[in-house]
């Protein structure tokens, strides 16, 4: 096998498809069909999605290891041919190659730069790839310094970095803090929005989203002409940015004024009090939340999307970013990574006194790791192809678990262990003060393997890619103080 001939298959082994809601089946059969092969398979069965946010079925007593989803299409004959996993079902493609169903292009033909919060001034990753999205050397980016304490000073320092690295970056005066300036009139002010519609980009800073939203969406929710400005730079092919709260506002549900993660899951999230309403320029179907894994969201992030019927979420930690481009095509890079969750299988009892959830499934993607919204395809960095990890060679040894999985990147931590590890599940725990009295609520976290599971190891540093985990969260009551001295 030549050289040429060998990338391309590893390359092509490289690819995976992350766990999805439906039509999962079709598109093996458009594969084989595509690549002139018989078809093998049935017909996927109709798609099963959120049960109307009200599904009766509870959080069932834990088993030892939770059942897997049958596969959508039963595997085919094995053959030399390269394979691709779809969904614990083996597509079996002939040539090398097979016809990708393309994804939708979204109606929005910009991109998006969202940014996890804590971006440090030299992670020249992302301050270049915002630059360079906007037209490289030159370009025109409007800074809103909208969601900032102290908007002048925030704006000053971002405007700073964008200058570093060649832009011609400059402050929109349209913030509820900002003295000496009515945001309200700025907001509407025409020649202020002929100046951002003719920019190459827009950097929303990080602070409170609420702020965001409350300067740029009048009272009766419509938007003011500096968002139809910022809204029309994204439409042409402009890049729009966000750290911390500019990357909440880019669904169109994000959290407002939330409580802290445990107290959620104990007593519920109220829409129109910890949700309100986002920019969306992401779209309406995919969830994104920020700060991710230093701060253990991704737990707030489930019973989130439950309550507004989200079936994908993004959640991106700090000093990192998801670049999404036109074609819906998810990038990541700096520092960290990001979770994506998918629940278009997911069992949840809505009126169940504290929150539960079954048959949820959890991916890690790493820096460098690349996943399409549309079709659900993964590619690793390019560090960890060819580094797929073979699951009868795993290192790991004994239990997998974490007494506090909503702590510092304590969630990755988790599943990195368990898919490198001879071990089925790992669990994690979340409780609050182990010297308080009485009992807690608490939850367990259990991770499980399936069929569908896949993990990557790079070759170059002690980094994973996880896809495909399942998920079960249930309430469990924990007995204080959890410990005595001897």
């Amino acid at each position: 096998m030549s050289s040429s001939d060998a990338s391309e298959q590893a390359e092509q082994e490289a690819i995976v498809k992350l766990y999805s809601p439906a039509g999962l089946a079709r598109l093996g059969l458009a594969l084989l069909a595509a690549c002139g092969l018989p078809i093998h398979a049935r017909e996927a069965p109709p798609k099963n999605p959120i049960p109307a946010r009200t599904s009766t079925t509870p959080p069932p007593d834990a088993p030892s290891r939770p059942p897997t989803a049958p596969p959508l299409t039963p595997p085919l004959p094995d053959t030399a041919a390269p394979v691709r996993i779809v969904a614990g079902a083996s597509a079996t493609v002939s040539g090398g190659s097979a016809a990708i169903a393309p994804s939708p292009v979204a109606s929005h033909q910009g991109s998006l730069v969202i940014i996890g919060g804590g971006l440090r001034g030299d992670n020249a990753d992302v301050w270049q790839r915002v630059v360079k999205l906007a037209g490289g050397k030159g370009s025109r980016i409007a800074v809103f310094p909208s969601a900032a304490g102290n908007p002048e000073r925030s704006a000053q320092t971002i405007i700073g970095y964008l200058r570093k690295w060649g832009a011609d970056a400059f402050l929109v005066p349209v913030a509820v803090r900002l003295a000496g300036s009515d945001y309200k009139k700025n907001a509407d002010d025409a020649a202020l929005a002929k100046k951002i519609r003719e920019s190459d980009g827009v950097y929303f800073a990080g602070g409170d989203q609420g702020r965001i939203t409350k300067a740029l969406l009048r009272e009766d929710g419509t938007q003011t002409a500096v968002l139809e400005a910022v809204w029309d730079v994204y439409r042409r092919g402009g890049v729009v940015a966000g750290s911390s709260a500019g990357a909440a506002i880019m669904s169109s549900t994000m959290f407002a004024n939330p409580k802290a993660v445990l107290s959620m899951l104990q007593t519920g999230i109220a829409d129109g009090r910890e949700l309100g309403p986002g920019l969306g320029f992401i779209g309406d179907d995919v969830f994104v939340d920020q700060h991710l894994l230093v701060r253990g969201r991704f737990a707030r992030m489930i019973p989130a999307m439950l309550a507004k019927g989200y079936q994908i979420g993004l959640g991106i930690d700090e000093d990192s970013a998801m670049v999404v481009n036109a074609q819906r095509e998810v990038e990541i890079i700096g520092y960290k990574g990001a979770l994506l969750i998918d629940l278009s299988r997911a069992e949840w009892d809505k009126e169940a006194p504290h929150f539960g959830v079954r048959n949820a499934v959890i991916s890690y993607l790493d820096r460098g790791d690349k996943f399409n919204i549309g079709t659900h395809m993964f590619m690793p960095s390019n560090d960890k192809a060819g580094g797929r990890i073979d699951p009868t060679r795993t290192l790991g040894r004994g239990a997998v678990f974490s007494n506090d999985v909503l702590g510092n990147s304590a969630v990755i931590d988790l599943m990195e262990r368990l898919i490198d590890s001879n071990q089925e599940e790992a669990i994690g725990i979340a409780s609050g003060n182990p010297r308080a009295s009485g009992t807690e609520v608490g939850f367990e976290f259990r991770f499980t393997k399936t069929a569908d599971t896949v993990g990557y190891v790079s070759s170059v540093a002690e980094a994973y890619s996880v896809l495909n985990i399942r998920l079960d969260i249930r309430p469990i009551e924990i007995t204080r103080p959890l410990y005595k001295y001897k």
